[in-house]
Protein backbone atom coordinates (compact mmCIF):
# COMPACT_ATOMS: atom_id res chain seq x y z
CA UNK A 1 0.00 0.00 0.00
CA UNK A 2 1.36 3.39 -0.97
CA UNK A 3 2.27 6.02 1.58
CA UNK A 4 -0.48 8.26 0.24
CA UNK A 5 -3.13 5.58 0.79
CA UNK A 6 -1.82 4.92 4.30
CA UNK A 7 -2.00 8.60 5.15
CA UNK A 8 -5.49 8.91 3.65
CA UNK A 9 -6.71 5.85 5.53
CA UNK A 10 -5.21 7.16 8.77
CA UNK A 11 -6.82 10.55 8.32
CA UNK A 12 -10.18 8.93 7.56
CA UNK A 13 -9.90 6.70 10.62
CA UNK A 14 -9.03 9.66 12.82
CA UNK A 15 -11.98 11.59 11.42
CA UNK A 16 -14.34 8.68 12.06
CA UNK A 17 -13.01 8.25 15.58
CA UNK A 18 -13.68 11.94 16.20
CA UNK A 19 -17.26 11.82 14.98
CA UNK A 20 -18.84 10.73 18.30
CA UNK A 21 -17.09 13.54 20.17
CA UNK A 22 -18.13 16.01 17.48
CA UNK A 23 -21.69 14.76 17.64
CA UNK A 24 -21.78 15.17 21.42
CA UNK A 25 -20.34 18.66 21.13
CA UNK A 26 -22.98 19.61 18.56
CA UNK A 27 -25.73 18.10 20.69
CA UNK A 28 -24.55 20.11 23.69
CA UNK A 29 -24.44 23.32 21.66
CA UNK A 30 -27.98 22.80 20.37
CA UNK A 31 -29.21 22.34 23.95
CA UNK A 32 -27.98 25.79 24.98
CA UNK A 33 -30.25 28.81 25.13
CA UNK A 34 -29.66 31.33 22.35
CA UNK A 35 -28.68 34.19 24.60
CA UNK A 36 -25.62 35.32 26.49
CA UNK A 37 -27.16 33.80 29.62
CA UNK A 38 -26.97 30.44 27.86
CA UNK A 39 -23.39 30.91 26.63
CA UNK A 40 -21.23 31.60 29.65
CA UNK A 41 -17.88 31.92 27.88
CA UNK A 42 -19.27 34.33 25.31
CA UNK A 43 -20.91 36.34 28.09
CA UNK A 44 -17.54 36.69 29.84
CA UNK A 45 -15.89 37.85 26.61
CA UNK A 46 -18.61 40.46 26.07
CA UNK A 47 -18.29 41.59 29.70
CA UNK A 48 -14.52 42.06 29.29
CA UNK A 49 -14.99 43.99 26.07
CA UNK A 50 -17.85 46.25 27.20
CA UNK A 51 -16.49 49.75 27.87
CA UNK A 52 -17.54 52.05 30.69
CA UNK A 53 -20.22 54.43 29.47
CA UNK A 54 -21.35 57.24 31.77
CA UNK A 55 -24.00 59.69 30.62
CA UNK A 56 -23.30 63.32 31.34
CA UNK A 57 -25.92 65.72 32.65
CA UNK A 58 -27.43 66.40 29.23
CA UNK A 59 -27.57 62.79 28.03
CA UNK A 60 -28.93 61.51 31.33
CA UNK A 61 -32.20 63.35 30.76
CA UNK A 62 -32.46 62.82 27.00
CA UNK A 63 -31.19 59.29 26.37
CA UNK A 64 -34.35 58.65 24.34
CA UNK A 65 -33.98 61.94 22.41
CA UNK A 66 -36.95 63.51 24.18
CA UNK A 67 -37.94 67.07 23.15
CA UNK A 68 -36.73 70.05 25.16
CA UNK A 69 -39.98 70.55 27.06
CA UNK A 70 -39.95 66.91 28.27
CA UNK A 71 -36.29 67.22 29.29
CA UNK A 72 -37.15 70.32 31.33
CA UNK A 73 -40.05 68.44 32.91
CA UNK A 74 -37.72 65.59 33.85
CA UNK A 75 -35.11 67.88 35.34
CA UNK A 76 -37.64 69.54 37.61
CA UNK A 77 -39.07 66.19 38.69
CA UNK A 78 -35.62 64.74 39.28
CA UNK A 79 -34.68 67.63 41.55
CA UNK A 80 -37.89 67.17 43.56
CA UNK A 81 -37.27 63.43 43.89
CA UNK A 82 -33.65 63.94 44.95
CA UNK A 83 -34.67 66.53 47.52
CA UNK A 84 -37.39 64.27 48.93
CA UNK A 85 -35.05 61.31 49.35
CA UNK A 86 -32.36 63.44 51.04
CA UNK A 87 -34.62 65.40 53.34
CA UNK A 88 -36.64 62.42 54.55
CA UNK A 89 -33.70 60.33 55.76
CA UNK A 90 -30.59 62.40 56.59
CA UNK A 91 -29.44 60.17 59.48
CA UNK A 92 -29.97 56.95 57.52
CA UNK A 93 -28.11 58.31 54.50
CA UNK A 94 -25.25 59.70 56.58
CA UNK A 95 -24.56 56.32 58.17
CA UNK A 96 -24.70 54.68 54.75
CA UNK A 97 -22.13 57.11 53.38
CA UNK A 98 -19.86 56.42 56.35
CA UNK A 99 -20.19 52.62 56.16
CA UNK A 100 -19.72 52.52 52.40
CA UNK A 101 -16.03 53.33 52.88
CA UNK A 102 -15.47 49.97 54.55
CA UNK A 103 -18.26 47.85 53.03
CA UNK A 104 -17.61 46.71 49.44
CA UNK A 105 -21.07 45.10 49.43
CA UNK A 106 -22.63 48.55 49.74
CA UNK A 107 -20.43 49.96 47.00
CA UNK A 108 -21.41 47.06 44.73
CA UNK A 109 -25.16 47.21 45.31
CA UNK A 110 -25.15 50.98 45.00
CA UNK A 111 -23.40 50.83 41.65
CA UNK A 112 -25.67 48.13 40.19
CA UNK A 113 -29.11 49.41 41.15
CA UNK A 114 -29.57 50.91 37.69
CA UNK A 115 -28.23 50.39 34.14
CA UNK A 116 -24.56 51.36 34.12
CA UNK A 117 -24.73 54.38 31.74
CA UNK A 118 -27.05 56.08 34.27
CA UNK A 119 -25.35 54.73 37.40
CA UNK A 120 -22.81 57.44 38.28
CA UNK A 121 -25.26 60.32 37.92
CA UNK A 122 -28.01 58.45 39.77
CA UNK A 123 -25.67 57.59 42.66
CA UNK A 124 -24.69 61.21 43.02
CA UNK A 125 -28.26 62.51 43.15
CA UNK A 126 -30.61 59.69 44.23
CA UNK A 127 -29.33 58.31 47.56
CA UNK A 128 -30.93 55.17 48.97
CA UNK A 129 -30.70 54.21 52.62
CA UNK A 130 -29.31 50.80 53.56
CA UNK A 131 -29.86 50.85 57.32
CA UNK A 132 -33.00 50.02 59.29
CA UNK A 133 -33.74 50.66 62.94
CA UNK A 134 -36.63 48.25 63.44
CA UNK A 135 -39.14 45.94 61.79
CA UNK A 136 -42.67 45.15 62.84
CA UNK A 137 -45.64 43.58 61.08
CA UNK A 138 -45.11 44.20 57.37
CA UNK A 139 -43.09 47.38 57.85
CA UNK A 140 -39.49 48.54 58.14
CA UNK A 141 -38.54 51.73 59.97
CA UNK A 142 -35.36 53.62 59.07
CA UNK A 143 -33.07 55.58 61.40
CA UNK A 144 -35.12 58.74 60.82
CA UNK A 145 -38.40 57.14 61.90
CA UNK A 146 -39.81 56.71 58.37
CA UNK A 147 -41.98 53.62 58.07
CA UNK A 148 -41.95 51.63 54.83
CA UNK A 149 -43.97 48.65 53.66
CA UNK A 150 -41.49 45.80 53.28
CA UNK A 151 -41.29 44.31 49.78
CA UNK A 152 -37.75 42.98 50.23
CA UNK A 153 -38.74 39.76 51.99
CA UNK A 154 -35.22 39.66 53.46
CA UNK A 155 -34.02 37.83 50.33
CA UNK A 156 -36.72 35.19 50.83
CA UNK A 157 -36.26 34.56 54.55
CA UNK A 158 -39.40 36.40 55.59
CA UNK A 159 -42.24 34.02 54.70
CA UNK A 160 -44.40 34.45 57.80
CA UNK A 161 -43.61 38.01 58.87
CA UNK A 162 -40.90 39.48 61.08
CA UNK A 163 -42.86 39.03 64.31
CA UNK A 164 -43.04 35.28 63.64
CA UNK A 165 -39.26 35.09 63.21
CA UNK A 166 -38.51 37.29 66.19
CA UNK A 167 -40.44 34.77 68.29
CA UNK A 168 -38.57 31.82 66.71
CA UNK A 169 -35.21 33.47 67.32
CA UNK A 170 -36.03 34.30 70.92
CA UNK A 171 -37.29 30.78 71.59
CA UNK A 172 -34.23 29.30 69.87
CA UNK A 173 -31.86 31.42 71.95
CA UNK A 174 -33.61 30.37 75.15
CA UNK A 175 -33.53 26.73 74.08
CA UNK A 176 -29.82 26.80 73.23
CA UNK A 177 -28.69 28.98 76.15
CA UNK A 178 -27.79 26.08 78.43
CA UNK A 179 -25.29 24.74 75.86
CA UNK A 180 -24.19 28.11 74.52
CA UNK A 181 -21.26 27.74 72.09
CA UNK A 182 -20.76 23.98 72.59
CA UNK A 183 -20.21 22.52 69.12
CA UNK A 184 -19.53 19.07 67.75
CA UNK A 185 -22.16 17.38 69.87
CA UNK A 186 -25.87 18.05 69.36
CA UNK A 187 -28.60 19.81 71.24
CA UNK A 188 -31.51 17.41 71.90
CA UNK A 189 -33.81 19.42 69.61
CA UNK A 190 -31.72 18.25 66.64
CA UNK A 191 -33.34 14.82 66.80
CA UNK A 192 -36.78 16.42 66.53
CA UNK A 193 -35.60 18.64 63.67
CA UNK A 194 -34.38 15.60 61.75
CA UNK A 195 -37.67 13.75 62.23
CA UNK A 196 -39.71 16.76 61.12
CA UNK A 197 -37.51 17.46 58.10
CA UNK A 198 -37.68 13.83 57.00
CA UNK A 199 -41.47 14.00 57.15
CA UNK A 200 -41.66 17.32 55.27
CA UNK A 201 -39.17 16.38 52.54
CA UNK A 202 -40.08 12.71 52.16
CA UNK A 203 -36.39 11.85 52.48
CA UNK A 204 -34.36 9.40 54.59
CA UNK A 205 -31.49 11.53 55.86
CA UNK A 206 -30.66 15.12 56.82
CA UNK A 207 -27.40 17.07 57.09
CA UNK A 208 -26.97 20.58 58.49
CA UNK A 209 -24.77 23.33 57.06
CA UNK A 210 -24.10 27.02 57.58
CA UNK A 211 -25.73 28.49 54.46
CA UNK A 212 -27.86 27.59 51.48
CA UNK A 213 -24.86 27.86 49.20
CA UNK A 214 -22.95 25.39 51.35
CA UNK A 215 -25.91 23.00 51.31
CA UNK A 216 -25.97 23.00 47.50
CA UNK A 217 -22.20 22.45 47.45
CA UNK A 218 -22.61 19.38 49.65
CA UNK A 219 -25.46 17.97 47.54
CA UNK A 220 -23.34 18.23 44.39
CA UNK A 221 -20.34 16.78 46.23
CA UNK A 222 -22.40 13.74 47.29
CA UNK A 223 -23.73 13.24 43.75
CA UNK A 224 -20.18 13.23 42.38
CA UNK A 225 -19.06 10.83 45.10
CA UNK A 226 -21.77 8.29 44.45
CA UNK A 227 -21.72 8.44 40.63
CA UNK A 228 -17.99 8.86 40.10
CA UNK A 229 -18.82 11.57 37.54
CA UNK A 230 -17.66 15.17 37.55
CA UNK A 231 -20.09 17.28 35.55
CA UNK A 232 -23.30 18.89 36.68
CA UNK A 233 -26.14 20.45 34.72
CA UNK A 234 -27.76 23.74 35.60
CA UNK A 235 -30.35 25.60 33.55
CA UNK A 236 -29.99 28.99 31.93
CA UNK A 237 -30.40 31.87 34.36
CA UNK A 238 -30.61 29.74 37.51
CA UNK A 239 -28.74 30.80 40.63
CA UNK A 240 -27.28 28.18 42.98
CA UNK A 241 -24.83 30.27 44.97
CA UNK A 242 -21.58 31.91 43.89
CA UNK A 243 -19.25 28.94 44.28
CA UNK A 244 -16.87 27.47 41.66
CA UNK A 245 -18.28 27.57 38.12
CA UNK A 246 -21.88 26.87 39.15
CA UNK A 247 -22.41 30.60 38.66
CA UNK A 248 -20.75 30.88 35.25
CA UNK A 249 -20.38 33.96 33.11
CA UNK A 250 -19.98 37.54 34.43
CA UNK A 251 -19.55 37.55 38.19
CA UNK A 252 -17.21 34.56 38.26
CA UNK A 253 -13.50 35.08 37.53
CA UNK A 254 -13.20 31.51 36.19
CA UNK A 255 -14.71 30.02 33.02
CA UNK A 256 -17.00 26.96 33.33
CA UNK A 257 -15.05 23.71 33.65
CA UNK A 258 -17.43 21.10 35.01
CA UNK A 259 -20.81 22.79 34.58
CA UNK A 260 -23.10 22.43 31.58
CA UNK A 261 -25.65 25.22 31.21
CA UNK A 262 -28.64 23.95 29.23
CA UNK A 263 -31.90 25.43 28.04
CA UNK A 264 -34.71 25.09 30.56
CA UNK A 265 -37.94 23.33 29.53
CA UNK A 266 -36.44 22.02 26.29
CA UNK A 267 -36.33 18.56 24.70
CA UNK A 268 -32.73 19.00 23.58
CA UNK A 269 -31.61 19.37 27.19
CA UNK A 270 -33.22 16.00 27.94
CA UNK A 271 -31.38 14.48 24.97
CA UNK A 272 -28.07 15.61 26.48
CA UNK A 273 -28.97 13.99 29.79
CA UNK A 274 -29.93 10.75 28.05
CA UNK A 275 -26.80 10.47 25.93
CA UNK A 276 -23.87 11.74 28.02
CA UNK A 277 -22.06 9.57 30.56
CA UNK A 278 -20.24 12.27 32.52
CA UNK A 279 -23.19 13.94 34.35
CA UNK A 280 -23.45 13.40 38.10
CA UNK A 281 -26.44 15.61 38.86
CA UNK A 282 -28.98 18.12 37.64
CA UNK A 283 -29.64 21.28 39.67
CA UNK A 284 -33.12 22.81 39.60
CA UNK A 285 -34.02 26.13 41.21
CA UNK A 286 -37.85 26.32 41.16
CA UNK A 287 -37.84 30.13 41.10
CA UNK A 288 -36.92 29.76 37.40
CA UNK A 289 -40.54 28.76 36.77
CA UNK A 290 -41.28 32.50 36.89
CA UNK A 291 -38.65 33.45 34.29
CA UNK A 292 -37.30 30.35 32.47
CA UNK A 293 -33.96 30.82 30.71
CA UNK A 294 -33.48 34.31 32.09
CA UNK A 295 -31.23 35.58 34.84
CA UNK A 296 -32.85 36.83 38.01
CA UNK A 297 -34.52 40.10 36.97
CA UNK A 298 -32.99 43.27 38.34
CA UNK A 299 -33.31 46.93 37.44
CA UNK A 300 -29.61 47.16 36.56
CA UNK A 301 -30.37 45.30 33.31
CA UNK A 302 -33.63 47.16 32.61
CA UNK A 303 -32.29 48.81 29.48
CA UNK A 304 -35.42 48.92 27.32
CA UNK A 305 -38.35 47.52 29.28
CA UNK A 306 -38.48 44.16 27.51
CA UNK A 307 -38.32 42.24 30.81
CA UNK A 308 -40.52 39.19 30.59
CA UNK A 309 -41.76 37.02 33.45
CA UNK A 310 -44.65 34.57 33.42
CA UNK A 311 -45.55 31.51 35.48
CA UNK A 312 -47.25 28.47 33.94
CA UNK A 313 -47.62 25.92 36.71
CA UNK A 314 -48.90 23.10 34.50
CA UNK A 315 -46.09 23.47 31.96
CA UNK A 316 -43.37 23.63 34.59
CA UNK A 317 -44.82 20.66 36.45
CA UNK A 318 -44.74 18.57 33.30
CA UNK A 319 -41.15 19.62 32.66
CA UNK A 320 -40.08 18.54 36.14
CA UNK A 321 -41.86 15.22 35.68
CA UNK A 322 -39.99 14.57 32.44
CA UNK A 323 -36.73 15.61 34.07
CA UNK A 324 -37.43 13.20 36.92
CA UNK A 325 -38.00 10.35 34.43
CA UNK A 326 -34.72 10.96 32.59
CA UNK A 327 -32.67 11.30 35.79
CA UNK A 328 -34.11 8.04 37.10
CA UNK A 329 -33.40 6.32 33.79
CA UNK A 330 -29.78 7.52 33.68
CA UNK A 331 -29.05 7.32 37.45
CA UNK A 332 -28.39 11.06 37.63
CA UNK A 333 -29.08 12.79 40.94
CA UNK A 334 -31.95 15.27 40.65
CA UNK A 335 -31.28 18.08 43.12
CA UNK A 336 -33.91 20.66 44.02
CA UNK A 337 -32.32 23.89 45.23
CA UNK A 338 -35.16 25.22 47.40
CA UNK A 339 -32.97 27.63 49.33
CA UNK A 340 -35.08 30.57 48.13
CA UNK A 341 -38.56 29.08 47.63
CA UNK A 342 -38.54 26.39 50.31
CA UNK A 343 -41.72 26.46 52.47
CA UNK A 344 -42.94 29.56 50.61
CA UNK A 345 -44.97 27.64 48.02
CA UNK A 346 -46.29 24.86 50.26
CA UNK A 347 -45.65 23.24 53.63
CA UNK A 348 -43.74 20.48 51.81
CA UNK A 349 -41.88 22.98 49.63
CA UNK A 350 -41.57 22.90 45.86
CA UNK A 351 -41.54 19.10 45.83
CA UNK A 352 -45.08 19.09 47.25
CA UNK A 353 -46.19 22.10 45.18
CA UNK A 354 -45.18 20.55 41.85
CA UNK A 355 -45.71 16.94 42.92
CA UNK A 356 -42.20 15.81 41.93
CA UNK A 357 -39.77 14.07 44.28
CA UNK A 358 -36.07 14.92 44.00
CA UNK A 359 -33.15 12.73 45.08
CA UNK A 360 -31.66 15.52 47.16
CA UNK A 361 -33.28 18.77 48.26
CA UNK A 362 -31.52 21.81 49.70
CA UNK A 363 -33.09 24.30 52.08
CA UNK A 364 -31.92 27.50 53.74
CA UNK A 365 -33.27 31.01 54.34
CA UNK A 366 -36.55 30.70 56.23
CA UNK A 367 -35.86 27.24 57.70
CA UNK A 368 -33.45 28.71 60.24
CA UNK A 369 -36.32 30.59 61.87
CA UNK A 370 -34.52 33.87 61.16
CA UNK A 371 -30.95 32.61 61.70
CA UNK A 372 -28.56 31.52 58.90
CA UNK A 373 -28.66 27.85 57.96
CA UNK A 374 -28.37 25.32 55.15
CA UNK A 375 -29.88 21.85 55.04
CA UNK A 376 -29.63 18.88 52.69
CA UNK A 377 -32.31 16.18 52.80
CA UNK A 378 -31.88 13.11 50.63
CA UNK A 379 -32.33 9.44 49.95
CA UNK A 380 -30.00 7.19 51.93
CA UNK A 381 -28.15 5.98 48.83
CA UNK A 382 -27.16 9.58 48.01
CA UNK A 383 -26.51 10.83 51.54
CA UNK A 384 -24.08 8.19 52.82
CA UNK A 385 -20.52 9.54 53.12
CA UNK A 386 -18.57 6.29 53.20
CA UNK A 387 -18.42 2.90 51.52
CA UNK A 388 -18.65 -0.14 53.77
CA UNK A 389 -16.50 -2.24 51.44
CA UNK A 390 -13.81 0.48 50.96
CA UNK A 391 -13.17 2.16 54.34
CA UNK A 392 -10.71 4.77 53.01
CA UNK A 393 -13.08 5.96 50.26
CA UNK A 394 -15.07 8.65 52.04
CA UNK A 395 -16.86 11.92 51.23
CA UNK A 396 -15.83 14.23 54.04
CA UNK A 397 -18.03 17.19 54.95
CA UNK A 398 -18.06 18.93 58.32
CA UNK A 399 -18.32 22.50 59.51
CA UNK A 400 -17.56 24.10 62.85
CA UNK A 401 -20.93 25.80 63.17
CA UNK A 402 -23.08 23.09 61.61
CA UNK A 403 -26.00 22.41 63.97
CA UNK A 404 -25.22 25.36 66.27
CA UNK A 405 -27.52 25.11 69.34
CA UNK A 406 -29.09 28.54 68.81
CA UNK A 407 -29.74 27.88 65.12
CA UNK A 408 -31.14 24.44 65.82
CA UNK A 409 -33.38 25.92 68.50
CA UNK A 410 -34.75 28.58 66.14
CA UNK A 411 -35.24 25.91 63.47
CA UNK A 412 -37.14 23.75 65.94
CA UNK A 413 -39.40 26.65 66.83
CA UNK A 414 -40.02 27.27 63.12
CA UNK A 415 -40.78 23.64 62.33
CA UNK A 416 -43.16 23.28 65.28
CA UNK A 417 -45.05 26.41 64.22
CA UNK A 418 -45.63 24.92 60.78
CA UNK A 419 -48.15 22.62 62.47
CA UNK A 420 -50.17 25.52 63.90
CA UNK A 421 -53.73 25.82 62.60
CA UNK A 422 -53.29 29.44 61.48
CA UNK A 423 -50.20 28.54 59.41
CA UNK A 424 -52.08 25.64 57.82
CA UNK A 425 -54.91 28.03 56.95
CA UNK A 426 -52.41 30.33 55.21
CA UNK A 427 -51.19 27.40 53.11
CA UNK A 428 -54.71 26.16 52.33
CA UNK A 429 -55.72 29.51 50.85
CA UNK A 430 -52.30 30.54 49.50
CA UNK A 431 -52.85 30.21 45.75
CA UNK A 432 -56.37 31.63 45.73
CA UNK A 433 -55.37 34.59 47.91
CA UNK A 434 -52.31 35.60 45.94
CA UNK A 435 -53.82 34.95 42.51
CA UNK A 436 -56.64 37.35 43.43
CA UNK A 437 -54.15 39.94 44.69
CA UNK A 438 -52.12 39.71 41.51
CA UNK A 439 -55.22 40.24 39.39
CA UNK A 440 -56.30 43.15 41.59
CA UNK A 441 -52.87 44.78 41.28
CA UNK A 442 -52.77 44.45 37.49
CA UNK A 443 -56.34 45.70 37.11
CA UNK A 444 -55.52 48.73 39.24
CA UNK A 445 -52.42 49.53 37.16
CA UNK A 446 -54.43 49.37 33.92
CA UNK A 447 -57.20 51.54 35.31
CA UNK A 448 -54.60 54.05 36.53
CA UNK A 449 -53.11 54.24 33.02
CA UNK A 450 -49.68 53.03 34.13
CA UNK A 451 -47.39 50.85 31.96
CA UNK A 452 -46.98 48.27 34.75
CA UNK A 453 -47.96 44.64 35.04
CA UNK A 454 -46.88 42.11 37.66
CA UNK A 455 -46.10 38.43 37.11
CA UNK A 456 -45.91 36.14 40.10
CA UNK A 457 -44.92 32.80 41.53
CA UNK A 458 -47.14 32.92 44.60
CA UNK A 459 -45.70 35.69 46.83
CA UNK A 460 -42.67 36.34 44.60
CA UNK A 461 -43.48 39.07 42.08
CA UNK A 462 -41.71 40.70 39.14
CA UNK A 463 -42.85 43.99 37.61
CA UNK A 464 -43.03 43.92 33.82
CA UNK A 465 -43.38 47.04 31.69
CA UNK A 466 -45.91 47.37 28.88
CA UNK A 467 -44.11 50.00 26.80
CA UNK A 468 -40.49 50.58 25.74
CA UNK A 469 -38.50 53.14 27.72
CA UNK A 470 -34.94 53.94 28.78
CA UNK A 471 -36.14 55.02 32.22
CA UNK A 472 -38.22 52.24 33.82
CA UNK A 473 -35.42 51.71 36.36
CA UNK A 474 -36.32 55.05 37.98
CA UNK A 475 -39.54 53.61 39.39
CA UNK A 476 -37.69 52.05 42.35
CA UNK A 477 -36.72 55.54 43.57
CA UNK A 478 -40.27 56.88 43.27
CA UNK A 479 -41.51 53.83 45.16
CA UNK A 480 -39.00 54.50 47.95
CA UNK A 481 -40.17 58.11 48.14
CA UNK A 482 -43.72 56.78 48.60
CA UNK A 483 -42.78 54.46 51.44
CA UNK A 484 -42.18 51.12 49.72
CA UNK A 485 -38.91 49.33 50.56
CA UNK A 486 -37.41 47.19 47.76
CA UNK A 487 -34.18 45.23 47.73
CA UNK A 488 -31.26 46.48 45.65
CA UNK A 489 -32.55 44.64 42.54
CA UNK A 490 -35.48 47.04 42.50
CA UNK A 491 -38.71 46.09 40.75
CA UNK A 492 -37.22 42.85 39.42
CA UNK A 493 -38.21 40.96 42.55
CA UNK A 494 -40.80 41.91 45.15
CA UNK A 495 -41.12 39.37 47.97
CA UNK A 496 -44.19 39.51 50.19
CA UNK A 497 -44.69 37.77 53.51
CA UNK A 498 -47.75 35.57 53.85
CA UNK A 499 -48.95 37.84 56.64
CA UNK A 500 -49.86 40.66 54.23
CA UNK A 501 -53.56 41.37 54.65
CA UNK A 502 -55.97 42.62 52.00
CA UNK A 503 -55.75 46.05 53.60
CA UNK A 504 -51.94 45.93 53.38
CA UNK A 505 -52.16 45.00 49.70
CA UNK A 506 -54.58 47.85 49.06
CA UNK A 507 -51.99 50.20 50.56
CA UNK A 508 -49.21 48.72 48.38
CA UNK A 509 -51.40 49.28 45.32
CA UNK A 510 -52.23 52.83 46.39
CA UNK A 511 -48.55 53.69 46.83
CA UNK A 512 -47.61 52.06 43.52
CA UNK A 513 -50.20 54.18 41.74
CA UNK A 514 -49.05 57.35 43.51
CA UNK A 515 -45.40 56.64 42.63
CA UNK A 516 -46.29 55.74 39.06
CA UNK A 517 -48.35 58.86 38.54
CA UNK A 518 -45.52 61.00 39.95
CA UNK A 519 -43.05 59.38 37.56
CA UNK A 520 -45.49 59.82 34.69
CA UNK A 521 -46.09 63.47 35.56
CA UNK A 522 -42.33 64.08 35.58
CA UNK A 523 -42.09 62.99 31.95
CA UNK A 524 -40.07 59.79 32.32
CA UNK A 525 -42.62 57.68 30.45
CA UNK A 526 -42.80 60.02 27.49
CA UNK A 527 -42.50 57.76 24.46
CA UNK A 528 -41.84 58.59 20.84
CA UNK A 529 -44.46 56.86 18.63
CA UNK A 530 -41.75 54.99 16.75
CA UNK A 531 -39.81 53.82 19.80
CA UNK A 532 -39.37 50.05 20.13
CA UNK A 533 -37.31 47.73 22.33
CA UNK A 534 -35.16 46.85 19.31
CA UNK A 535 -34.53 50.48 18.50
CA UNK A 536 -33.38 51.15 22.07
CA UNK A 537 -31.03 48.15 21.98
CA UNK A 538 -29.56 49.26 18.66
CA UNK A 539 -29.06 52.78 19.98
CA UNK A 540 -27.35 51.39 23.06
CA UNK A 541 -25.11 49.15 20.95
CA UNK A 542 -24.13 52.14 18.83
CA UNK A 543 -23.19 54.17 21.90
CA UNK A 544 -21.05 51.33 23.25
CA UNK A 545 -19.27 50.85 19.94
CA UNK A 546 -18.56 54.56 19.70
CA UNK A 547 -17.21 54.58 23.27
CA UNK A 548 -15.03 51.55 22.55
CA UNK A 549 -13.68 53.16 19.38
CA UNK A 550 -12.85 56.38 21.19
CA UNK A 551 -11.03 54.45 23.88
CA UNK A 552 -9.11 52.51 21.25
CA UNK A 553 -8.07 55.61 19.29
CA UNK A 554 -6.82 57.34 22.45
CA UNK A 555 -4.26 54.60 23.11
Amino acid sequence: MSAELVMTASALAAALMGLPALRRRLQLSRAKHRSLAGHSRMAKRVARWMPALHYDDARFFSADDAPAEVVAQRRAGFERLSKTLRERAPTTLALGAEAREGLPDLRFTGRYRVPFPFSAYARAHLPMGAFWASAQGVTLTDLDGNEHLDLTGSYGVNVFGVDFYKACMAEGAAMGAALGPVLGGYHPCVADNVARLKALSGMDDVSFHMSGTEAVMQAVRLARYHTGKRHLVRFTGAYHGWWEDVQPGPGNPLPPRETYTLKDMDDRALEVLRSRRDIACVLVNPIQALHPNRNAPGDSTLLDGSRSAHFDRAAYTRWLQRLREVCTERDIALIFDEVFVGFRLAKGGAQAYFGVQADLVCYGKTLGGGLPVGVVCGRRRWMERFREERPADICFARGTFNAHPYVMGAMNAFLRRLDDADIQTLYDTLDATWDERLQRFNRAMREAGLPLEAAALSTIWTINYTQPSRYHWLLQFYLRAHGLALSWVGTGRLVFSLTYTDADMDEVIRRFIAAGHAMQADGWWWCHPGLTHRRIRRQMAGELLQTAWQRFTRR
